[in-house]
C-alpha cells in the first residue's frame, strides 16, 4: 500500500520557513539573507527566496548594510515594525492605562485617563484606544487586537465579564459592545493572569512551566500556570483565593450581597492597614511593609503577621497544586520582597508537607499593563506570520 501523499506540503514548509526566519529576526534583530540561511539550514537560494517573499507582503525591511570582504556590502533586513500594532489596556475602578506596542513589541505610546467622571466603559475603552494609537503614530485599522486586563472573572467560553466586584458597570454583553464600537478583535482577561503572563515573560517565572502567582494588594487574587499555560477553570474563577474559607475571618455565606470574603478579610491591603495602625506604621498597606523592613528588628513581628496570614492562603493553594514556585506580586508582594517572601516560604513549610519556593515579583513597573501587551503580541504574531504564504 502507498503512503498518501500529504497536499499542500511546499506551502507548508514554506509557512514554516517564514515563521522561523521572522521569529529569528525579532530574536537577533537584523540579518542578512545568508544569515538567515545559516541560522534556518536553508540554501542561499531558498533564503532569498523567503525574504523575497516577506518583503512583498510587507513584514521585513531592509534596514542597512553588513560590510564584508569582497563584493558588495550585504544588506541587513529586520521585521517592519509597523507591519501590525496592539493595544493593551489595564482597567482599574478609578483609572484606565492604555498602551500601543508594535509587533516587534517595542512600546510606542502610552496614555491614562480617569473613570471617575463617566460610567460608560464603552466611550472610556474607545477613547483610550483612539487617543493612545494617535499617540503611537499608529492607524487604527494597524491595531491588530486589543487586550484589556480587569479585575473579577472572565467567562472562558463568551470571554464576556460576568463579575467585577469594583467594576459595577463593566458586565455581560461588553465584549460585543467593543467590539462593534472599534471594529478589532477585542480579548478580556483576568489582571492577576496578566501579571503573571508578564512575569513569566521577564519576571521572577521565566523558564517555568508551572508556577503560580499570589497577587496581594486591594484585593488578594491567585494566578495558575501550569504546563506554560493559565489556568482559569470552567467558570473563569480559578485563583480567586479572597474567597478561602480560612481561620481568623468570619466566612460570608452570600457573596452576591458584596460582604468580604474570608481571606480577603484577613489578607488584603484592608487588614494590612490595620495591622499597621497596631503597629505604628504609615496607614498605606505598601508604605506601611516598607516600613516594616526598614525598622529592622523591630518591624520583624508585623511581617511576621502579614507573612502567617498570606501563607494560609498560599499553603491552600500549594497542597493542591504543589508548584515549584510562588510569587508574590501586587503592591503589597513587591514592597516586601525578599523580607516578606522568606517568612511566607518558611511558614508555609512549617504548615503544610509541600516546600514551594517562595519569591517577590521580578517586575517593577506596570506588570498587568505588560501582560495585556504580550498576550497580544503572541496572538497577533500568530495570525500575520502564521499566514505568510499565499
Amino acid at each position: 500500500m502507498s503512503a498518501t501523499r500529504l497536499p499542500g506540503t511546499p506551502r507548508l514548509l514554506r509557512a514554516l520557513n517564514d515563521r522561523a526566519a521572522l521569529e529569528l529576526l525579532l530574536e537577533q534583530g537584523p540579518l542578512t539573507r545568508a544569515r538567515i540561511g545559516e541560522l534556518t539550514g536553508l540554501s542561499k537560494v531558498t533564503a532569498s527566496q523567503l525574504v523575497e517573499r516577506l518583503e512583498e507582503r510587507g513584514l521585513v525591511t531592509r534596514v542597512g548594510e553588513q560590510a564584508g570582504g569582497r563584493g558588495p556590502n550585504a544588506q541587513l533586513y529586520a521585521v517592519r515594525p509597523g507591519s501590525a500594532h496592539v493595544v493593551g489596556v489595564d482597567v482599574g475602578p478609578e483609572r484606565v492605562v492604555a498602551a500601543c506596542a508594535d509587533i516587534t513589541g517595542a512600546v510606542i505610546g502610552r496614555v491614562e485617563q480617569s473613570t471617575q467622571d463617566t460610567d460608560d466603559p464603552v466611550g472610556v475603552v474607545h477613547n483610550a484606544v483612539v487617543r493612545v494609537a494617535g499617540s503611537a503614530g499608529a492607524q487604527l485599522s494597524s491595531v491588530r487586537r486589543i487586550v484589556l486586563g480587569t479585575p473579577g472573572l472572565v467567562d472562558p467560553g463568551t470571554g464576556d465579564i460576568t463579575f467585577a466586584y469594583n467594576l459595577p458597570r463593566w458586565h455581560r454583553g461588553l465584549l460585543a459592545a467593543l467590539r462593534d464600537d472599534l471594529d478589532t478583535p477585542v480579548v478580556f482577561e483576568n489582571d492577576v493572569n496578566l501579571a503573571a503572563v508578564a512575569e513569566a515573560q521577564s519576571g521572577a517565572a521565566q523558564g517555568l512551566a508551572d508556577f503560580v502567582l499570589v497577587w496581594v494588594g486591594a484585593g488578594v487574587g491567585l494566578a495558575i500556570v501550569l504546563g506554560g499555560r493559565l489556568h482559569h477553570g470552567s467558570s473563569g474563577a480559578a485563583g480567586e483565593i479572597g474567597y478561602l474559607p480560612v481561620p481568623g475571618a468570619p466566612i460570608p455565606r452570600d457573596v452576591s450581597r458584596r460582604a468580604k470574603p474570608a481571606f480577603q478579610q484577613l489578607a488584603g491591603a484592608d487588614a494590612i492597614r490595620a495591622l499597621a495602625r497596631e503597629h505604628g506604621y504609615p496607614d498605606v498597606a505598601a508604605d506601611a511593609i516598607r516600613a516594616a523592613i526598614a525598622a529592622g528588628t523591630s518591624g520583624g513581628p508585623m511581617l511576621d503577621e502579614v507573612a502567617r496570614r498570606l501563607a494560609l492562603g498560599v499553603a491552600s493553594t500549594c497542597v493542591v497544586l504543589d508548584p515549584p514556585l510562588v510569587v508574590l506580586a501586587g503592591e503589597v508582594g513587591q514592597a516586601g520582597g525578599a523580607a516578606l517572601a522568606e517568612r511566607v516560604q518558611r511558614e508555609v513549610a512549617a504548615i503544610t508537607l509541600v516546600r514551594p519556593r517562595v519569591v517577590p515579583t521580578g517586575l517593577t513597573e506596570e506588570p498587568i499593563l505588560h501582560g495585556a501587551l504580550r498576550t497580544a503580541l503572541d496572538a497577533v504574531r500568530d495570525e500575520v506570520f502564521g499566514s505568510t504564504v499565499g
